[in-house]
């Protein structure tokens, strides 16, 4: 099969092209030759226009070791690619150009010896010339200043492509004879021509294009006319030689004399390099037009930029879109129109163009409803309209980023009062360029944070299973004055694809700002998810700062660390906070500047292999001395020499540098030109390769990936509508997972059993379905009007969830009301609440009888332990629903109280408000009964006793769920406790230490173990089963899959960016020794890393049906080997063996755990298919083994030691009811080593125990299978 070229598989070149623009010598002379230029009656230059003309096209090619194509590069000069249109697509200008070497210019003709070479496909020849001469050519008797703009291309599907522009004046004529009607004359005006030179390049480098084109500059001015062409041929090949850096903290710069440039790294992949002066937009605004602008491109509105200076159209567009990340701008976008291209604002869809100011009043008065942006006035309108009249930005936003823009400090001049001054212009240039990198970050970070303060809450909306996003929902938890904002961003396609991201779980710079800024509020309720209600701190906040400029709206508070549990926020306080707020604070990431050795002078072939292999050396000595904990760096450096090695044919050099990606940064791994590499090799070169293990790992993965059938991923977005037809159980479950109402599957399924009892045919009625989803949503609208001191006596994150209506009660007539704690009485005509009791204190909960008149009426009777007396009220038809609700709370708390786990209490919640919602859509008698199905834990406290054993609740201090977020449970396969010191923040302290959980399909949720809530909910590392974790350093989270690859997690940026594949087989455990990793895998590899360089530095093999795992005691490795426990040396020499016991042998069971206590001689060693375990004697080998049995336990799962403790996890083979849900118990089983009694049975999971962790010897961390899924926190004695 044919290869592709080599072009389609390498990043675009710096240079695209470079286009030279004019005017014909012909067409000069003939305007010379017609009128003579002069000056008019006052004295100003007069001024003609011509049409311009493509004068010339150069464009680089790849460098190429071919006899055939290095004589082509030698016969044809100084071009590495000379560049010209087909002949049957060229414009007649550009036709006769390729015979010449620019018209207009005296030259003599060349021939094309490299054939017809395409133009840049993004590039339209027609309209560039305008586009260069936006004003048009002009043609004058005085030479003009040298002037600068920018282009951007965009193309169908959205790709730009970016234009520098400078026009250049040159003298063509002076003292040419003319002849006029027969009489020759001799006349000595001088004439001056503009030529455009534009270069191209799909890098929107603008400041360092400028400084290039300004060096060409100083080589134009002392050229003859004659050699324009070489000059540009020259320029251009150079440029093609400087390699592009890749994402990253790593610049290139190069010299073009007499400037050092500098080309900036983008700071990921999905950014492009920042390349201008952000500041420029904040210089023509103020914040609240800058506001103006931004708001009516979130609103996809056709927005018009004004300006006299065509470089400040391109530089504001730019600077305005940059602001706008992470939405990206979807529709037209032409920041410079030339002035025959103003129809283009007669565009029905949205658009962002602009042109220059003279047509500011001939747009505004014949076009309708567009947004006109006057960048040189710094205004903003609307065309044949008095004001704007777009929904602003919430004015908490605003109002923060108000504040921030008044905080920065944008003139670098004084910047530059108190510092000396450079003698040395590259000096100057570096200072300047190091202010305008620290500038752009603030301005960065601050619009950064204005998106994440308007769409911060849009996540919590977020259905990921289904990908749906809630925007009913999401409106309703808008303020008013919000609403036609959200309304009409909602429904663009820049929000869309923001969608999209958020549901593909990007971790971007958005994503990472919204989870650093997390109030402690905000981190507590990500620990249960409770049914969405305003609490008592909102409705006093809504109260006490109802107006704007004195209260900071709770969503803002939101992004500023520490303000999530203050109710009041004063606008000083917010000055305060501005700044010190460690958003802007935070110190500049550490960049490099790699600078390339001298571009050459004379273009030969053989000067550009020469330059090659010197950049090639130069990063070469850059790797080795980069230090090996910075894999950043280095993983850059490995690029640039790898992309440098495919352009010099040098295969194998390429294929190891970019293996090397692996352990350094994944990111930047060039997938596409690694299979082209692979696949070009010639014979001899393959089975060099073949020679290398690091290569041949590489072949194998491009094999496999070539082999695997590509899936598209599942992009789409989706609303949530209701059901049109009847719903079957399983989309009925869908369909409410997508309606937002709960996730929980068991519970959904109750539901459905629920509106469908007493039914023939177990289907949902849409209308139905509509009632209970309105019914929901309306109650979660509902504003409870509760009197101030009763807003007082209740806990801040209270809520009220129902609300009785006006009844006769023990205690006086007035409303029922219930929230997630307590019921109280609010008392007619009464001031404040009269606590009828909280639910943990319930002690009955009864329907009785009372008298009312001649008869006997139902009424509601609680009796608490806090009260003598009952508490009676008459609920007349309500009382048979509240007697439902009002015991499935009680036994939800009594649940949540023995568990230790709050997520019982928020399942009831859910169960009592879907209760409500049945009882009120069933209009008929048996709705009560049909109600009581979803009183899940009212049932099984009367099915079996609840109690939890002593032990258990002494012991057991919180559970946690990792799986909150998900639809159905997920198996806890791994826990590792990183202390404190492994952070994942960028702050200076250690941070809070992190427990990590491995779930099914390669997922990590990570939470802070300090007040353990969820810090983040989807770290994917592949997608197989994750078997081991381990923490190295301060930076690392190394994790062994299934796959046979240790992931390599760096916990700051909670993104996994490195890869280690020398095993073969799956990985199944880790160890470390003298802070140096130990790994195994399954087939008996054992490898010693090196944490630093992550390089293998020796290998073990052992002779075992399956190594589990491995352990290292004073220095030895102790290896689970299926049916013995081996100990080896660190040399690989065999110590000792220790079998399986001889019945066990007869039986398909293996070790899978083991504990060594060496200072008592003892091997603990467990089984899963055996309910004991087994005691050794590492002293004496003679010694019978010690065998404690286990009662009631079917199997071993893992073991670890605590202090003088051995903790065993179990599964247990009894089946129970109750809050275990008819599945297996399992066991945490203590047990003391020296006298090998089990001091402790701990009850709390409901399926197999997969793991145990240790937090510092003051906890142990207990995971469970999916039927559980949760982790329970055990205190140690």
């Amino acid at each position: 099969m044919a290869l592709t070229p080599i072009s389609d598989h390498l990043p675009p070149a710096l240079l695209e092209a470079c286009v030279v623009l004019g005017a014909s010598h012909d067409r000069l002379k003939e305007l010379y030759q017609s009128r003579p230029l002069g000056k008019d009656c006052n004295g100003t230059p007069e001024l003609s226009l011509l049409e311009p003309e493509v004068l010339h096209i150069v464009a680089p090619l790849l460098l190429s070791n071919s006899p055939a194509q290095c004589e082509a590069v030698s016969s044809q000069g100084r071009r590495r690619r000379p560049f010209n249109m087909k002949k049957k697509e060229r414009p007649p200008s550009a036709a006769a150009a390729s015979s010449c070497s620019v018209q207009g210019i005296p030259g003599e003709k060349r021939n094309n010896t490299s054939g017809d070479i395409s133009v840049p496909k993004d590039i339209d020849l027609k309209a560039l010339p305008h586009l260069c001469f936006p004003d048009g050519l002009q043609v004058t008797n005085e030479l003009k200043e040298e002037r600068f703009h920018f282009l951007v291309f965009t193309d169908v599907f959205g790709n730009r492509t970016h234009g520098v522009v400078m026009q250049y004046y040159r003298l063509i004529m002076e003292g040419t004879p003319i002849y006029q009607n027969g009489h020759g004359s001799f006349h000595s005006t001088r004439l001056y021509s503009a030529y455009g030179f534009c270069v191209i390049s799909k890098y929107p480098y603008y400041s360092a294009l400028k400084d290039c084109m300004s060096c060409l500059l100083v080589q134009l001015r002392t050229s003859r006319l004659s050699d324009m062409e070489e000059r540009v041929k020259e320029f251009t090949a150079r440029l093609a030689l400087v390699p592009v850096p890749p994402p990253g903290p790593l610049h290139v710069m190069f010299s073009l004399p007499p400037l050092n440039i500098v080309l900036p790294a983008r700071e990921d992949e999905d950014c492009p390099p920042v390349d201008l002066d952000l500041q420029i937009s904040l210089l023509c605004f103020r914040p609240q037009q800058l506001l103006q602008v931004l708001s009516s491109l979130l609103q996809e509105q056709r927005v018009v930029l004004f300006s006299a200076d065509w470089a400040q159209l391109t530089l504001v567009a730019e600077s305005l879109l940059l602001f706008l990340k992470p939405m990206s701008w979807q529709h037209p976008y032409v920041p410079v129109l030339a002035s025959g291209m103003l129809d283009f604002l007669m565009a029905p869809t949205a658009f962002l163009m602009g042109c220059h100011s003279s047509h500011y009043k001939d747009v505004a008065a014949e076009t309708d409803d567009l947004i006109l942006i006057h960048i040189d006035a710094g205004t903003v309108s609307r065309s044949q309209c008095d004001t704007v009249g777009l929904p602003e930005i919430p004015i908490a936003a605003a109002d923060c980023f108000t504040q921030r823009c008044m905080s920065l400090q944008l003139h670098f001049q004084l910047f530059q009062c108190q510092r000396s001054s450079c003698s040395d212009i590259n000096e100057q240039r570096a200072q300047k360029r190091a202010w305008q990198r620290s500038l752009n970050m603030d301005i960065q970070k601050i619009m950064l944070e204005l998106m994440v303060n308007i769409f911060r809450d849009v996540s919590s909306h977020l259905n990921f299973e289904h990908r749906v996003f809630n925007s009913e929902e999401f409106l309703k938890t808008r303020e008013p004055p919000e609403m036609l904002f959200y309304k009409m961003v909602l429904e663009t396609h820049v929000f869309h694809f923001f969608l999209k991201d958020r549901l593909n779980r990007k971790m971007d710079s958005f994503a990472r700002m919204e989870l650093h800024t997390r109030s402690e509020m905000q981190k507590l309720k990500c620990m249960v998810v409770n049914p969405r209600r305003p609490t008592m701190q909102e409705i006093q906040a809504r109260r006490t700062g109802c107006h704007p400029e004195a209260m900071l709206n709770k969503r803002l508070g939101m992004s500023l660390p520490n303000l999530g549990d203050h109710p009041q926020v004063t606008r000083q306080t917010l000055t305060k906070i501005l700044i010190y707020d460690p958003i802007l604070q935070s110190p500049l990431k550490c960049m490099r500047v790699f600078k390339l050795p001298e571009l050459p002078a004379s273009l030969s072939l053989l000067s550009i292999q020469r330059f090659y292999n010197e950049l090639i050396l130069q990063l070469g000595k850059a790797i080795f001395c980069v230090p090996p904990e910075n894999s950043a760096l280095l993983a850059r450096f490995c690029y640039l020499r790898g992309l440098i090695n495919t352009l010099c044919s040098r295969r194998l050099e390429a294929l190891r540098d970019f293996q090397n990606l692996y352990k350094t940064d994944t990111s930047l791994f060039p997938t596409q030109l690694v299979a082209w590499l692979v696949d070009s090799l010639l014979l001899e070169e393959r089975q060099l390769a073949e020679r290398r293990p690091e290569l041949k790992r590489l072949f194998l993965k491009v094999k496999t990936d070539n082999e695997r059938v590509s899936i598209q991923p599942d992009d789409h977005v989706k609303k949530f509508e209701l059901p049109r037809c009847c719903l079957a159980r399983e989309a009925f479950v869908r369909c409410v997972q997508e309606s937002g109402i709960v996730k929980d599957g068991p519970t959904i399924q109750r539901l459905f059993d629920a509106l469908t009892d007493h039914v023939d045919e177990k289907q949902v009625d849409p209308t139905l379905f509509k009632d209970v989803y309105t019914f929901w949503k309306e109650a979660e609208a509902q504003d409870v009007d509760l009197p101030p001191e009763v807003v007082d006596r209740l806990d801040n994150n209270e809520c009220v969830y129902k609300l009785s209506s006006c009844v006769k009660t023990s205690h006086g007539v007035g409303k029922i009301a219930m929230t997630q704690k307590r019921l109280f009485l609010l008392q007619e005509g009464r001031p404040g609440l009269w606590e009828i009791t909280r639910f943990r204190d319930i002690t009955e909960v009864k329907i009785s009888s009372s008298p009312f008149l001649l008869l006997r009426v139902p009424s509601l009777c609680i009796r608490t332990a806090c009260r003598a007396e009952g508490f009676e009220a008459n609920l007349k038809t309500e009382t048979g629903l509240w007697d439902l609700v009002i015991r499935e709370m009680w036994a939800g708390r009594r649940m949540a109280d023995q568990h230790k786990d709050p997520q019982y209490m928020a399942q009831a919640l859910t169960n009592m408000l879907l209760m409500d919602a049945v009882a009120g859509c069933l209009h008929s008698q048996r709705s009560i009964g049909s109600a009581s199905k979803l009183a899940y834990f009212d049932r099984i406290k009367h099915e079996v006793p609840m109690m939890v054993p002593e032990a258990t609740s002494q012991t057991l201090k919180h559970k946690i769920n990792p799986s909150q977020d998900l639809a159905e449970p997920q198996t806890v396969h791994v826990l590792l406790y990183t202390p404190g010191q492994l952070s994942c923040s960028d702050t200076e302290e250690g941070g809070n230490p992190k427990l990590w959980v491995a779930l099914s399909g390669g997922r990590v949720v990570v939470f802070d173990a300090a007040s353990w809530s969820m810090l983040q909910d989807c770290i994917q590392v592949g997608n197989a089963q994750l078997n081991c974790m381990l923490g190295v350093g301060q930076d690392q989270v190394w994790i062994g899959s299934q796959d046979s690859v240790i992931y390599i997690v760096d916990p700051r940026s909670m993104s996994c960016n490195k890869q280690l594949t020398e095993h073969r087989h799956e990985v199944t455990g880790f160890a470390v020794y003298n802070e140096q990793p130990y790994s195994c895998s399954a087939e008996g590899i054992i490898l010693l890393w090196d944490a630093s360089s992550l390089t293998v530095n020796r290998q073990l093999l052992l002779t075992c049906d399956r190594l589990s795992s491995i352990q290292i005691h004073n220095g030895m490795l102790w290896c689970c080997c299926g049916d013995s426990i081996v100990e080896v040396r660190r040399n690989g020499a065999l110590q000792r063996r220790i079998s399986m016991p001889d019945d066990l042998l007869t039986m398909p069971s293996c070790f899978n755990s083991f504990v060594l206590i060496m200072e008592l001689g003892q091997l603990w060693t467990g089984c899963p298919d055996s309910g004991e375990l087994c005691v050794w004697h590492t002293s004496d080998a003679k010694r019978p083994v010690k065998r404690i049995p286990l009662p009631g336990i079917s199997g071993v799962n893992c073991m670890i030691r605590v202090k003088d403790q051995i903790w065993v996890g179990c599964q247990g083979d009894r089946v129970l009811g109750g809050p275990y849900g008819g599945q297996l118990r399992s066991l945490v089983l203590v047990v003391d080593p020296g006298s090998h009694a089990v001091q402790k049975e701990l009850q709390a999971h409901s399926d197999t125990i997969h793991t145990l962790c240790s937090a510092e010897h003051r906890y142990v961390l207990s995971g469970s299978g999916r039927r559980d899924g949760k982790i329970a926190i055990w205190k140690v004695d």
